[in-house]
């Protein structure tokens, strides 16, 4: 992750040299680093060169006055989803203020970090965060959620912005913060509120009132094939397999198989597919659980062990949903994790 400061007078540029001293860290898993680009040292000026910063940096500090940072943007800016975050610093280092893609992007925080270390204000005008609500997008990214349907965020966030009672379902720990929330045992139960955010692998989720689906990464494969099983057989092997358990392939965290498999690739393929991690299991490590499963001395003639698709997804974590299902030389197993406290 990177990010661009771009500055156009001599106070800009100082501040700056003093913003590229530091490494921006987000949180845990993300730390940035910072670039400066001065107006009058760049062929082109920054202008002729913002499309080449607009594509490869993840963030934009302008240290300008917030018009000329709107009027070089506005040919950049195509989704929230996408956009950069985008924070104006004036050049006497007043103000630092969070202008484009505040939630998804970041650039609430951006700004704020760029205040404490100059010490500026930070300006932040989202409706959620003046009100000390945790946005849905945040909420989601902090938590690896992906979101099913971002004009849904938009119309929970406004009965959020609003008071509204809000269910919140979810299949995970984490809840988010707002104080008017009311928290769901089921889906079902929609008694004496307005809204629902449901964090839910589930594929199909029937809500009579407004509501924004949240994808956990929740949902472990075990696959067990044959030498030289295609890509794309395995691949509609996994979705039929989660269509017929009404499960969403955007909740897979991993797919598991035995290390004998782990140069094959249709696996390798399957893992691409779905942009999941592959986690190789020894023999040893499957042996250890491969008696809680249905046993086949074919299966242990080929690879050593009696069993590959179940132990994997039992060893992947969470409560088997699915136990070996066979597809034509493949076998798919499916376990999901779901919080219980």
């Amino acid at each position: 992750m990177k990010i661009a400061c771009l500055s156009f007078t001599d106070d800009g540029k100082k501040l700056g040299d003093k913003l590229v001293k530091y490494r921006y860290e987000p949180n845990k898993d993300k730390s940035c680093i910072v670039h400066h680009f001065e107006n009058s040292k760049i062929t082109g000026g920054i202008k002729g060169n913002l499309s080449y910063i607009v594509e490869e940096y993840d963030g934009i500090i302008f240290i300008s006055a917030a018009g000329i940072a709107v009027r070089m943007m506005k040919s950049y800016i195509k989704d929230k989803k996408t956009d950069p975050a985008v924070i104006v610093i004036d050049d006497l280092g007043k103000f630092s203020i969070s202008l484009l893609s505040g939630h998804i992007g970041g650039a609430n925080e951006l700004a704020k970090w760029t205040a404490a270390i100059i010490g500026a204000m930070p300006i932040i005008t989202t409706a959620s965060d003046g009100r000390g609500i945790e946005a849905i997008d945040n909420f989601a990214a902090g938590n690896g959620y992906e979101i099913e349907c971002m004009e849904d965020v938009k119309t929970i966030m406004a009965m959020m912005v609003n008071g509204k009672r809000i269910g919140f379902y979810s299949e995970m720990e984490a809840i988010i913060d707002y104080k008017n929330i009311a928290a769901l045992k089921s889906l079902e139960d929609s008694e004496d509120i307005q809204g629902i955010i449901a964090v839910t692998s589930r594929e199909i989720v029937s809500i009579d009132i407004p509501g924004v689906v949240l994808r956990p990464k929740n949902i472990n494969i075990g696959i067990g094939c044959r030498k030289d099983a295609e890509g794309y057989k395995i691949i509609e092997a996994i979705k039929a397999d989660l269509e017929e358990n009404n499960l969403s392939e955007k909740s897979i965290k991993a797919i598991g198989t035995i290390e004998a498999k782990k140069d094959e690739a249709g696996i390798i393929k399957a893992a691409n597919y779905f942009n999941c991690p592959l986690k190789i299991f020894t023999a040893e490590e499957i042996r250890k659980v491969e008696d809680r499963f249905e046993k086949s001395d074919f299966v242990k003639e080929a690879v050593g062990v009696y069993s590959v698709s179940e132990p994997c997804a039992y060893l992947l974590g969470g409560d088997m949903r699915t136990h070996k299902v066979k597809h034509d030389g493949i076998t798919i197993s499916i376990a999901v994790e779901v919080y219980d406290g």
